[in-house]
């Protein structure tokens, strides 16, 4: 993005407060946002969506008639390149893994601070994860009790990894220590930790658990 640019968020939020209020302290957020017409409803949100192409989506979850997920969903089987950040009340393990798991690339409490919610949607703009490390860690452990081990035999390869990386990605995901990679690549514990600070520059994630589930999920 060029300084030029400013980001295009459109905010979906069935009560009208609280959408205008974010809309109101968001603009206030330096001057990188431009506010889009709020959507009412997960209905709207897509239409809006269509219609206006935001960069990012500051999404609820419990809207009428669509509900914020069933958005995200279709929302991003048509404009691929739209950011969804869910900003909701609710916390429970199985929403904030359907949220994740439908596309969503952040995932906030609406009692989170306004330079939070800022500082995450330039987050997923800039391709990083805006998901806490407490939230990452409930999803990976959702994926791993639904899916099992079999998660990590059907990561596809990513772009931009080698082939040890991506060897060493599929380990991560497992959920293996830098000493149990080492020991199972017969590789010095140090050249592991090497590995994994590049692999996690090139996938731009902070830590291990959010890079596990980009590998899982994008």
């Amino acid at each position: 993005m060029s300084r030029i640019e400013k980001i295009r968020v459109l905010i979906a939020e069935d009560q009208t407060l609280i959408r205008e209020g974010i809309a109101t302290l968001l603009a206030q957020q330096n001057d990188d946002f431009e506010i889009l017409p709020g959507a009412a409803d997960g209905e709207q949100a897509i239409e809006f969506a269509r219609r206006y192409r935001p960069d990012v989506i500051l999404m609820d979850l419990q809207m009428p008639r669509v509900d914020g997920i069933a958005a995200t969903q279709r929302i991003l089987r048509e404009l691929p390149q739209t950011h969804i950040v869910v900003l909701t009340t609710f916390e429970t393990n199985d929403l904030i893994f359907e949220a994740v798991s439908a596309g969503a690339k952040a995932y906030l409490l609406k009692d989170a601070r306004m330079e939070e919610i800022a500082s995450t949607i330039r987050a997923v703009i800039n391709g990083q994860s805006g998901l806490s490390p407490g939230v990452a860690a409930r999803i990976l452990d959702e994926f791993k009790r639904l899916r099992g081990p079999r998660i990590s035999a059907k990561l596809p390869v990513r772009d931009g990894l080698t082939a040890r990386e991506n060897e060493i990605l599929t380990l991560i995901v497992e959920g293996k220590s830098n000493t149990e990679i080492g020991e199972q690549l017969h590789l010095a514990e140090g050249t592991v930790k090497n590995y994994v600070s590049t692999i996690l520059e090139k996938c731009q994630v902070k830590n291990r658990t959010e890079l596990a589930i980009k590998a899982i999920t994008y």
